[in-house]
């Protein structure tokens, strides 16, 4: 063809070379050219270091990136950042965009989508940014904790470094391995009791439980109203003797309860005192022995 001069050919490959390398660089950011998307615009009083082609979240997960940021040099404070989102991504009203600073210093952005809301933006709309200092920000905020912690840090590692160079301390741990060792020949001791000792014990109360079954069933079948009505009886006999004994009535009544009986038998045995004694002083008086007989007086 007689137009594709020379000079042609090279413009229409620079053209192509150019196309390449911004599709090229769009691509590397996370840009696709060839995606339609919708554009919206988060207003900041601070961005925290986002970037462009930053990625942007909803739920964790990836629905745009940061399309570019614009610093609003009249109204400082102001920063706004223009975000571009998949074609089917709606934002209820209400969606606020957080910034999020990661372990390794780089930042995010999370959309919080509310639930139950049936109003949309449109695209071109702004939306409210906020900034969330996540783990870095918190971990920056303990920092003066840790400041204000260390002098208290040092005077306890010092205290600790005195107990430990304490001698009584070296005499503590001793004496305490000294009781381990005694709570383990208790252990052993305790171990051999229950080994040989319990059994035998648990057979004696074995037996027991069984004498004290026999016992129980003997005594289930003892007729203890024909005992007591035996006991009774016995008892009213003893009463009638006793009555008997304190009566005039009878023999044995009159024997014990008779003053003149015992006056007569005191008196008897007296005399019969009397004549033993004199017997034994006088034997001839009463007794007279002889081979040849005796004259008469």
């Amino acid at each position: 063809m007689k137009y594709l001069t020379k000079e042609v050919k090279i413009g229409i490959t620079g053209i192509v070379a150019i196309a390449v390398l911004v599709y090229g660089l769009n691509f590397l950011k996370g840009i696709n050219v060839f995606k339609a998307g919708n554009g919206y615009y988060v207003e900041f009083e601070d961005i925290a270091g986002l970037v462009t082609s930053s990625p942007v979240y909803a739920d964790g997960y990836g629905i745009g990136l940061v399309r570019e940021i614009q610093y609003d040099y009249r109204n400082p404070g102001h920063v706004v950042v223009e975000i571009e989102l998949d074609r089917e991504v709606k934002l209820p009203i209400g969606t606020t965009a957080e910034l999020e600073t990661e372990m390794l210093g780089t930042v995010k952005m999370n959309l919080k989508l509310p639930r139950g809301v049936n109003r949309w933006y449109v695209q071109g709309d702004t939306l409210q940014g906020v900034v969330n200092a996540g783990v870095m920000g918190k971990a920056a905020g303990l920092v003066p904790k840790v400041e204000m912690m260390m002098p208290k840090l040092d005077s306890i590692l010092m205290s600790l470094n005195n107990l430990l160079a304490d001698q009584s301390l070296a005499n503590t741990l001793h004496n305490a391995e000294q009781v381990t060792a005694n709570l383990q020949i208790t252990t052993e001791r305790l171990n051999g009791l229950l080994a040989s000792d319990i059994p035998a014990i648990a057979g004696n109360l074995n037996m027991v439980t069984e004498n004290l079954a026999v016992i129980s069933t003997n005594l289930k079948d003892i007729d203890y109203a024909s005992t007591v009505a035996r006991i009774d009886a016995t008892l009213e006999g003893v009463k009638q003797f006793t009555d008997q004994l304190q009566s005039k009535e009878n023999t044995v009544g009159m024997l014990l309860n008779d003053r003149a009986l015992y006056d007569n038998l005191l008196k008897t045995t007296g005399n019969a005192s009397a004549l033993l004694e004199d017997l034994k002083e006088h034997p001839k008086r009463y007794v007279h022995f002889s081979l040849f007989g005796h004259k008469e007086k």
